[in-house]
């Protein structure tokens, strides 16, 4: 699907009651948000303590799905895959049965964008529409709302939408149409994690000839090597000793999964997008499928039995 990216204006407050099903580590922030700037929700979530949080800062607990599907024009969901997704928009006590006409349901889930098309030909049934916006950036960012947002809407409903994503993030990109903003999602994903591969790969054999780590940084950093990932997020996480997750390499191994599975269908063949989905597999089976994907770089040292990188405390490139 061909689209120009655009780069949305900031708008007024959009006072609709708002539906948030979804409130784990990105959805809490984004939620979180979206309840201080003054958007009025009612929330759903299996984690009690998550609903608690929003609860204390004004938003309303949801009884259900379909609590949520009659009182708000506007639903977000925030789930783990496709399978969670489709459930809460297609069954019986589901949003498309208990939703008014006109209603939107954003969801902002990394999910197949297929199915993301069979939801709106299913919405389309009832009157409804989609919007796919899945985000971009880390946790932290959603915390501090700060996300990046790719969405795929018609220009009606993404003028509708735009004020949440105002609220819950800095930088929106109105994709294309419906499905735009999933398929945007799976290509940068796609990158980013290749990258941490190959970074994970190339200082793991820094390590096994001995050499310096900070030297060999600043020459990656200082060449055409040079990546986003090398540069922003590993010496703030698996080089700085911290593996604390902002995106896990569960996650990653998900989304190489979409990026994968939507490949063969499209008939594009990538063979380095399955490679690294493998090497992906063997970091969970090494029980590593909790820790951030830079510690990508510590699975492949600890399978080749090499030692972990680390900068010094307080490096910084020259």
């Amino acid at each position: 699907m061909r689209s120009s990216l655009k780069k949305t204006n900031k708008g007024a407050v959009n006072m609709e009651k708002i539906g948030f099903i979804g409130l784990g580590r990105m959805g809490l922030g984004m939620a979180s948000n979206l309840q201080k700037k003054g958007f009025d929700l009612l929330v759903l979530d299996l984690n009690q303590k998550a609903v608690d949080t929003l609860v204390s800062l004004g938003a309303t607990a949801a009884k259900s799905v379909a609590d949520i599907a009659r009182e708000c024009k506007i639903v977000i969901t925030m789930l783990p895959t496709s399978v969670e997704v489709e459930k809460v928009a297609l069954g019986a006590d589901g949003i498309f049965d208990n939703a008014q006409e006109g209603t939107i349901l954003m969801d902002m889930s990394t999910i197949d964008p297929l199915a993301t098309d069979r939801l709106q030909q299913e919405a389309l049934k009832h009157r409804m529409s989609v919007v796919d916006a899945p985000v971009g950036r880390l946790a932290e960012h959603a915390d501090r709302g700060e996300s990046l947002f790719m969405v795929g809407a018609s220009d009606a409903d993404f003028k509708r939408v735009s004020p949440l994503l105002d609220a819950m993030g800095t930088t929106t990109y109105h994709c294309g149409p419906v499905g735009t903003g999933g398929r945007t999602k799976l290509v940068n994903n796609y990158v980013a994690i290749t990258l941490c591969q190959v970074n994970g790969e190339a200082l793991a054999l820094s390590q096994k000839f001995g050499l310096d780590i900070t030297k060999t940084m600043q020459v990656l950093l200082g060449t055409s090597a040079n990546n986003g990932q090398l540069r922003m997020n590993f010496p703030n996480k698996v080089l700085a000793g911290d593996t604390s997750p902002g995106f896990t390499i569960d996650l990653a191994h998900k989304d190489l999964s979409l990026v994968v599975t939507a490949a063969h269908a499209a008939k594009v063949p990538m063979p380095v997008a399955a490679s690294v989905h493998e090497s992906f597999s063997l970091a969970r089976a090494a029980q590593f499928g909790a820790t951030d994907f830079s510690g990508i770089a510590d699975a492949l040292c600890e399978l080749a039995n090499i030692d972990k990188p680390r900068l010094p405390s307080g490096w910084k490139p020259s």
